[in-house]
């Protein structure tokens, strides 16, 4: 447990946490929605701080980045809690933990003990360069996220946050000392869907990060898990292309498929030909990114050059296989056959 830092003190010993666009004002003695952050005294402190329920190094297209280190190591971490309620979660086990139990911080304090500098030292040890702040929500344990990021920094390992994009402008603003990049879900473009299946939660809060994060200069890619029936329809993919086009046509859109899981036991899964129009329609939107890569046999998960069309990123069901991509002193990137930029972070 430590002091947090992204809250502000009110009367009578309240706070109200300012680390998402909830903004939860809490008593004293009490915890904000996610479970995590708890009032102790008029202060709150984050109940997870060193403690990493999940830990597992990844390929970096798992996250999934695809214009950010390709074919890289990536060393994931997680905490319990969530600042969602999502009833299609795929990680529910960890990340919803926290709702509505009686003993938070026993649950709080099962995870591994591990400190910022044991992080980062175990990656120089095997020579990851990035770590990611994945598996329950990382804007609930940002503080924790911050000095493990910075130390990273310093010592040359870049910062990704797998998110759901309900950071705080306040928020934003903390993790522009340590973050690199976001990956970002765009659950769905209905707030009634947002309201119902996620707890409570305003979809322009999630559009307004997009663009504040993005203002900002962090690396952004999109994600959309399309699940049938409640955010596959035409009109509702289009929408949500359309909307990341006019943040920057750049910014890839990784559209995959939904399993089965949690309060959703009874949804079928996501078939293949829902992934393919989706793709269709995110390049028809003016997308120049486009990625379904995690169902067997799909065939949109390689980086193509928006100019002439050669094949820069070669990859299979979330591993690379071949990179051509130039790559310029600054870290950013080129197509070797007709020298178009090439937009992300490639060193």
């Amino acid at each position: 447990m430590k002091k947090a830092k992204l809250f502000k003190k009110l009367e009578n010993k309240k706070v109200e946490c300012i680390c998402c666009q909830r903004r939860c004002v809490i008593e004293n003695g009490r915890s904000g929605l996610c479970g995590v952050r708890k009032n102790i005294d008029g202060n709150l402190n984050l109940m997870v701080y060193g403690k990493v329920i999940a830990a597992h190094i990844d390929p970096i297209e798992k996250k999934p980045l695809y214009h950010f280190l390709p074919g890289s190591k990536i060393f994931s971490i997680g905490t319990v809690g969530c600042n969602f309620r999502c009833s299609f979660c795929q990680n529910w086990d960890i990340s919803q933990v926290t709702a509505n139990a009686k003993n938070l911080e026993k649950i709080c304090n099962e995870g591994q003990e591990l400190s910022p500098k044991e992080i980062v030292q175990y990656c120089l040890e095997n020579e990851i360069p990035s770590i990611a702040y994945t598996y329950n929500e990382p804007t609930i344990f940002s503080e924790y996220a911050h000095d493990i990021g910075v130390l990273a920094r310093k010592n040359g390992i870049k910062n990704v946050y797998v998110s759901n994009g309900y950071e705080s402008e306040e928020c934003l603003k903390y993790m522009r000392d340590f973050c690199d990049a976001i990956n970002i879900d765009i659950k769905s473009f209905s707030q009634k869907f947002y309201a119902k299946e996620c707890g409570g939660v305003l979809l322009d809060g999630i559009k307004n990060t997009i663009k504040s994060a993005h203002k900002m200069g962090f690396w952004i890619e999109c994600t959309t898990l399309i699940i049938p029936e409640m955010n596959d329809s035409d009109e509702e993919l289009s929408k949500i292309a359309k909307f990341i086009f006019s943040v920057s046509a750049d910014i890839p859109w990784h559209v995959t498929a939904f399993h089965p899981d949690y309060k959703l036991t009874d949804a079928i899964s996501t078939p293949a030909s829902t992934l393919e129009k989706a793709y269709q329609i995110g390049k028809k939107s003016g997308l120049h990114y486009v990625y379904a890569g995690n169902i067997s046999g799909m065939n949109h998960s390689d980086t193509i050059c928006k100019k002439c069309g050669k094949i820069l990123v070669k990859r299979g069901y979330m591993n690379c296989f071949d990179n051509e991509i130039v790559v310029l002193k600054n870290g950013s990137g080129k197509c070797p056959e007709c020298g178009e930029k090439i937009a992300g972070i490639w060193k």
